[in-house]
Order: C-alpha cells, then sequence, then structure tokens
C-alpha cells in the first residue's frame, strides 16, 4: 500500500489548529496573565502555617511607605522569622494586606507560555508521527537470527 500525502493532511491540520487555538486562547493559557502592579519587598513570617490545613495562610510583617505592615500570604512551610520575598499589590488599603509570594505572583510567567507552546507543537508532531506509523502499516522488521 503507497502512503499518499492526502493521507497525512488531517493530523498535519490538526496539529496546526490545536497550536493556533492555544497561542490565541491569550497569556492565561500557558502561563499567567499580567498583574494589576505591586511592590517587591522582602517580609518576616510571624504566624507559619502548615501544608497540611486546607486553606494555609500565613501572617508576615513588611515595610511599605516606612510603616510596619501586617499582611496575610496565601502560602504555607515556612518557619517563624523565615525572610520572603512578597508582591504587595498597589491599591493596599489600611489594615491586614493580602500578598502573595513573589515569584508565583500573577504575571510572572517567564518561559512558562514559550516552553508550553513548544511542548505542545512537540506532542502534535509525536501525535502525527503515530498518524503516519499507522497508515504505513503494519511491516515488520525481520526477526534476529538466533
Amino acid at each position: 500500500m503507497r502512503l499518499r500525502w492526502q493521507s497525512l493532511a488531517i493530523p498535519v491540520l490538526a496539529g496546526i489548529v490545536i497550536v493556533f487555538l492555544a497561542w490565541s486562547a491569550g497569556p492565561g493559557l500557558l502561563g499567567s496573565v499580567s498583574s494589576g502592579g505591586g511592590t517587591v519587598t522582602e517580609a518576616t513570617v510571624t504566624t507559619p502555617a502548615a501544608c497540611s490545613d486546607p486553606n494555609p495562610t500565613e501572617t508576615v510583617e513588611f515595610s511599605s511607605g516606612g510603616q510596619t505592615r501586617t499582611g496575610s500570604l496565601d502560602a504555607c512551610g515556612h518557619d517563624k522569622n523565615n525572610r520572603v520575598e512578597i508582591t504587595v499589590p498597589a491599591q493596599a488599603g489600611a489594615g491586614p494586606v493580602a500578598v502573595h509570594l513573589a515569584d508565583v505572583v500573577v504575571g510572572h510567567s517567564d518561559l512558562r507560555r514559550p516552553v508550553g507552546l513548544a511542548l505542545l507543537a512537540l506532542s502534535c508532531l509525536g501525535g502525527g508521527a503515530y498518524a503516519f506509523l499507522v497508515q504505513r502499516g503494519g511491516r515488520r522488521a525481520p526477526a534476529l537470527a538466533s
């Protein structure tokens, strides 16, 4: 059975469509969306939280605008008096502030999106190679003589 290029057109087009749809879905699919802003600062954990808690929240103290502020950090596993980098929202009002770790804050995606798209394209390529092998047929390699 001869393999024709038309038999591989569907897997190739499907792979292209999948990568295009993932790219056009926006930055939230494979990486974080951009943040509303904030200031990265160093904080001290005052009340640690165990990671076995259902919704762990640690209490931190940080300096903002020359004042010592208290914030609730959505993290776990730190010891008391550990220093962590946090992102304080630009619109932080009075009282306790909800803060996030600086390296996991929304908008800090680095290479997640391009690497995710590259891996998606490679998986589409792998699917196309599998379709090629299925279309090629069940030719088996000759058995080795013992």
